[in-house]
C-alpha cells in the first residue's frame, strides 16, 4: 500500500489483515455487538454547534478510563469476557498492548464518521489505533494533511487494520456516507488510554 513520500509514514506504517477473523467468529461477535444496550447516540460539538452524532458509540475499558473528543467524554465501561476475547486476538496479533476499545454502531449507509485524527491528549503523542470490522463493507478513507496523498480501503467482515506510528500525525481518516447500503457495520477501534 503505498501512502508515503518524504516524512509521511512508510506503507509499514498501515497493515490490512483480510479476514483476520473466521466467518463463524466474526458472525457470532457481530450478533453479540448487535445487541450491546450499551449503545448510545452521543452530541458532538463543532464550530460551536452541537448535532446528534451519525452512529451509536459505546466506550470500554480499564477501570477509571475516559476518553474525550469533541467536548463529549465517554467513562470506560468493563469490558465483557467476549470484548476480552477479541482484544486479546488483537494484541497478540499486532503485538500492541491496548487497554480501552471504542464501539461505534453504523445503523446503515447514512451513519458515518467525518474526517479526524485520533490524537486525543489522552492517547499520547504517536497513538497506534487497531480497528476490527464486522458486518457490511463500507469503504475507508484515508488523506494526508498536507492533501497530496490519498487512499481508500474496503473493510470488510471480519479485517483487522492498524493504523501505526505516525499515522494520526501525519493522516486523517474517514468514513464517508453510502446511502444505498442497508445493513449495518460494527466497528471495534483499540487504543490506549493514558491513566489521568
Amino acid at each position: 500500500m503505498d501512502l508515503a513520500q518524504n516524512n509521511s509514514p512508510t506503507p509499514s506504517n498501515l497493515h490490512l489483515w483480510k479476514s483476520f477473523f473466521p466467518l463463524e467468529a466474526s458472525n457470532r461477535y457481530l450478533d453479540y455487538l448487535l445487541t450491546l444496550s450499551t449503545l448510545k447516540q452521543g452530541q458532538i460539538t463543532l464550530f460551536g454547534n452541537t448535532y446528534p452524532t451519525p452512529r451509536l458509540e459505546a466506550f470500554y475499558g480499564e477501570a477509571g478510563l475516559s476518553y474525550t473528543y469533541s467536548n463529549q467524554r465517554l467513562a470506560a465501561l468493563p469490558m465483557s469476557s467476549i470484548l476480552k476475547e477479541i482484544q486479546q486476538a488483537v494484541i497478540a496479533k499486532t503485538q500492541q498492548q491496548f487497554n480501552a476499545v471504542l464501539i461505534n454502531y453504523y445503523r446503515n449507509g447514512n451513519d458515518s464518521n467525518g474526517w479526524h485524527a485520533d490524537n486525543e491528549p489522552e492517547l499520547g503523542k504517536d497513538p497506534i489505533i487497531a480497528s476490527v470490522s464486522f458486518g457490511t463493507s463500507r469503504i475507508f478513507q484515508l488523506k494526508s494533511n498536507a492533501g497530496n496523498q490519498r487512499q481508500s480501503l474496503l473493510l470488510e467482515h471480519g479485517d483487522l487494520l492498524l493504523m501505526g506510528s505516525g499515522m494520526q500525525l501525519h493522516w486523517k481518516h474517514c468514513l464517508p456516507k453510502r446511502p444505498k447500503v442497508l445493513e449495518p457495520r460494527i466497528n471495534l477501534t483499540f487504543r490506549r488510554i493514558m491513566y489521568p
